[in-house]
């Protein structure tokens, strides 16, 4: 049964946890292995006829071990309120244990903190991005290398995505083929060799989600000189952002 390892790099907001649940049941609802209300109760469950696979939740801000790269056939890092310039032990171990994983040649999907754990782990430069906060809905923009990629080139080459952050990749890592960007952010999306990319996106927020997002930020928001109820009304589904989860398990994970 081919495993799955979610490596949650912190949790999301109180208020928004007690609504919505957290980063882990988010990510197994838009892999399509469970559905939103059984996220939280099932660790994993079939994702097709005759095929199951096996998700589990490390939570490595809390000290847990992801254990052997080989254990796992895949890999999802979320988001997260630290900060990886920080370099909190946890998160400098759990880049240790990334760059072991990109060498293996384990598939790796590394999203907001996770993209930008990736890109630390391999030689990239990551911190406060200087135009200050990203967040809402906003549109991603691919080049010409996401044509041929695997992964984003199932995409279309505009779409629009969730974003929050207040860190970016400031410099890729040195074998990294960027892949995709937005108006604010120059590295929205990368992949490092055949199977491990980063993106500063959120492909398992919902719009419920970013708009509970952005209530709670409000306050910071106003203070930043942008105006949350703005933000609010231009949040929109975003399906083309969100398949990448599934796409990232069914053809690189899975290899159908």
């Amino acid at each position: 049964m081919p495993r799955l390892a979610i490596i949650k790099t912190g949790s999301t907001y109180p208020a928004i946890h007690q609504r919505f649940g957290d980063f882990e049941q988010w990510f197994k609802a838009g892999l399509g292995t469970v559905s939103e209300d059984e996220a939280e109760a099932l660790p994993g469950s079939g994702i097709g006829e005759g095929e199951e696979l096996e998700i589990q939740t490390i939570r490595v801000a809390e000290g847990e071990d992801p254990g052997h790269p080989d254990h796992w056939d895949g890999v999802i890092i979320t988001g997260s309120p630290a900060m990886v310039s920080d370099k909190a032990p946890w998160s400098e171990a759990t880049a240790q244990w990334l760059a072991m994983v990109v060498e293996a040649g384990i598939p790796v999907l590394g999203v907001c903190y996770g993209h930008q754990l990736l890109a630390h782990a391999l030689g990239g430069k990551v911190g406060y991005h200087p135009e200050g906060r990203e967040s809402g809905t906003f549109s991603v923009q691919l080049n010409q290398n996401a044509a041929s990629d695997p992964l984003l080139g199932t995409l279309p080459d505009c779409f629009p995505a969730q974003l929050t952050h207040l860190q970016s990749v400031l410099e890729l890592p040195p074998a990294a083929t960027l892949l995709a960007s937005s108006e604010h952010e120059p590295h929205q999306a990368f992949r490092v060799g055949r199977q491990a990319w980063g993106v500063q996106f959120h492909p398992e927020f919902s719009a419920d989600v970013m708009r509970a997002y952005l209530e709670v930020q409000s306050p910071a928001l106003r203070t930043e000189g942008l105006e949350p109820a703005d933000l609010i009304g231009a949040v929109t589904d975003t399906p083309d952002a969100a398949s990448l989860l599934q796409t990232f398990l069914t053809r690189v994970v899975l290899g159908r």
